[in-house]
């Protein structure tokens, strides 16, 4: 009889002692797991008021709420009296260590989250960077994906990718596309001036404002060389480029306008 008296009080004792406890943490769960989930609602409404990338949406708000229930959960671990110092010291150099060991992931994967936040460039978009141009075709978290003209794919880790320079072809609706065609000592460089401004005014697809530029940019070795500067919508922008060379390389001849070529006079002595 004693002994079942002195089990119902160390009962009564634990009760007393962990059931407030208990009830604490129970309450605590509750709540904030509750509190958790408006606050990912929340942002999620956030992020796609700023049309961020979905990926992005939904591996950030992920995370948070990862984050943040695992920080719910010790502290109510803790409420219920559970030690939790060593746990966390040993969870903090668990995820040093896996840090370190997967540095250059974790720089692309912060590199993935600054392209897609900042959107120095978009998927469609002519880029050179690391080396590289092409066409984006895909922003990953942790690579982006080019494909050059030719129809080869490119991938780029966004590690360095966010942290170096880089050239965006279509940030711009207009692009200025520069010539730069020579003659020979002797032509007429008016002429020449008078010919390749008629190609610019007949071509509609060239911008006159601004205005397109002619000058002799330099007396070069062996020709006088006249640059050409006029702007376009960026997607005529290699269309003129190639089609004004050929177009000036015909009316030159025509116009008996000569282009010089590299030449070399040998003199021989007996």
């Amino acid at each position: 009889m004693d002994s079942v008296n002195t089990l119902w009080e160390k009962i009564n004792d634990v009760v007393l002692t962990f059931g407030p406890r208990l009830v604490g943490a129970i309450i605590t769960l509750i709540i904030g797991w509750w509190i958790i989930s408006i606050v990912q609602k929340s942002l999620r409404k956030k992020f796609e008021k700023r049309d961020m990338e979905p990926s992005l949406r939904g591996f950030l708000n992920s995370m948070l709420g990862i984050l943040l229930k695992t920080l719910l959960l010790i502290s109510v671990v803790g409420m219920i009296g559970v030690q939790m110092t060593s746990f966390i010291a040993i969870l903090g150099a668990a995820g040093l260590a896996v840090g370190m060991a997967l540095s250059g992931t974790l720089q692309n994967f912060a590199g993935g989250v600054m392209l897609l936040l900042f959107k120095p460039f978009k998927t469609g978009d002519y880029i050179t960077a690391q080396g590289h141009s092409g066409t984006v075709n895909e922003i990953q978290i942790f690579n982006t994906i080019l494909k050059t003209p030719d129809n080869v794919t490119i991938i780029i880790p966004n590690g360095g990718l966010s942290t170096n320079s880089m050239v965006n072809y279509s940030t711009e609706k207009r692009r200025r596309v520069d010539f730069l065609f020579g003659i020979g000592y002797g032509d007429d460089v008016d002429k020449a001036k008078q010919v390749l401004k008629k190609l610019i005014d007949d071509d509609k697809r060239i911008l006159q404002d601004p205005a397109p530029f002619i000058a002799v940019k330099e007396l070069g070795d062996s020709s006088v060389n006249i640059v050409v500067r006029a702007w376009a919508e960026a997607s005529d922008y290699w269309a003129i480029f190639f089609d004004m060379h050929e177009k000036v390389y015909k009316i030159f001849a025509k116009e008996g306008l000569n282009i010089p070529f590299p030449q070399m006079d040998v003199h021989v002595h007996k």
